[in-house]
């Protein structure tokens, strides 16, 4: 019998086959979440189980207030619609939750680690398998209702391996649950900041401010302050990336690196002494960036400071302050941002604190999203070498 390629130390027996009938009980608690005072919860792929106030809020669908089932402490369910996908959550709270009817519940039977199954479900071994066995014609239209993920045949170790390998999984889930969690802390606690160190609705001084600065900030326009570059020289000309490569290829969005090249010409010099801010000209989003690279598209501009008596990373959250949101699809840096008027301390060192203060905390927000990624990464590739793939049709 096939063993998985990592296992720890003191297990070496064989793992057994089993339909996961086997190993699942359905349950189906019918709740009303109003009456019975039970929250009502969603599921998605990315998150499990998800606080509906957290996500949205479909009330406004629900035809009955009696169409919920309850997932207790413990129990697992999954969205029969996107189970291919992964769609799979684990109530590991003290609490029970509502979910909609439509979702299916269970219940790990004696002798199964609920923790081991949970991850299990979510594996890309198991994924493979819901895609064999899900029914319906169309792709887009497939599910997995329970009787057929009970005919569904796996490979599991004993009941004392899942234990610790369940454990295992918990252990990685839970660290990167306290990295995403203090890393959206991070960042509301630098949303409010913008808010208090940055003067609001036509004030002249923020409301939160640093010993010893008393001065009125000034008014100046923002294309005063910041010069720009048009991105053309340094678009890549292939967009064949890989990761083994050393240059990034950087955009203004959300993404910010789309990937890295091997390209040697037409390379933005950036080092953390001469930064510059990478603008999307039309959605107006912006990148402090402070190493080498190249871009994909002509859609945004460099901007750098026009007076090195300014603090670049100050002026750069003054632009994040910035509240604008673009109406139309046209560039905005040249037209519109650069008549903007701002208020920035007139003093080079309140700039200097306020920019390192806000540069410290971005070290954070970044820090903790580095450590959630590695843990993720890592997570997937134990998950690929911890479990077994073993496809066994018409067993």
């Amino acid at each position: 019998m096939e063993n998985p390629k990592i296992r720890f130390k003191g297990f070496t027996k064989d793992w057994e086959q089993r339909k996961l009938g086997d190993v699942f009980e359905q349950t189906s608690n019918l709740v009303n979440p109003k009456e019975d005072e039970i929250e009502l919860w969603s599921l998605t792929v990315e998150d499990g189980l998800t606080k509906k106030s957290d996500r949205y809020n479909r009330e406004f669908l629900v035809k009955k207030d009696d169409n919920f089932k309850e997932v207790r402490p413990g129990d697992i369910v999954y969205n029969p619609m996107n189970m291919t996908l992964g769609a799979v959550g684990y109530n590991g709270m003290a609490k029970s939750v509502a979910v909609s009817g439509y979702y299916t519940t269970m219940v790990a039977k004696e002798n199964y680690d609920t923790y081991y199954i949970n991850t299990w479900l979510k594996s890309p071994q198991a994924i493979r398998l819901y895609r064999t066995y899900a029914t319906g014609s169309l792709i887009e239209k497939q599910r997995v209702q329970f009787p057929t993920l009970s005919i569904i045949p796996v490979t599991f170790p004993k009941y004392e391996e899942q234990i610790k390998i369940g454990s295992y999984f918990h252990s990685i889930d839970n660290l990167i649950t306290l990295h995403q969690r203090k890393c959206e802390q991070t960042k509301k606690m630098k949303k409010y900041m913008l808010q208090k160190m940055f003067p609001q609705n036509g004030a002249k001084v923020p409301e939160i401010r640093f010993d010893g600065f008393t001065y009125d900030w000034e008014q100046r326009k923002l294309g005063e302050i910041l010069e720009y570059e048009q991105p053309g020289p340094y678009i890549v000309d292939s967009t064949d990336y890989d990761n083994s490569y050393s240059t990034p290829v950087l955009t203004a969005g959300q993404s910010f690196i789309l990937g890295y090249t091997n390209e040697t010409a037409g390379i933005k010099k950036a080092t953390p002494d001469n930064p510059v801010i990478i603008f999307d000209d039309f959605t107006t989003s912006s990148h402090y960036v402070d190493f080498s690279f190249k871009v994909k598209s002509s859609a945004m501009k460099f901007l750098t400071l026009k007076n090195d008596t300014d603090d670049i990373y100050c002026i750069n959250n003054v632009l994040e302050n910035i509240d604008y949101i673009p109406a139309s699809h046209e560039r905005h840096w040249i037209s519109i941002f650069t008549n903007f008027d701002v208020r920035v301390p007139s003093s080079r060192e309140e700039q200097k604190s306020i920019g390192d203060y806000f540069r410290n905390l971005d070290t954070l927000i970044a820090l903790h999203q580095r450590k959630c990624d590695e843990l993720k990464k890592m997570k997937k590739y134990m998950l690929q070498n911890m479990f077994i793939y073993h496809l066994i049709l018409g067993l």
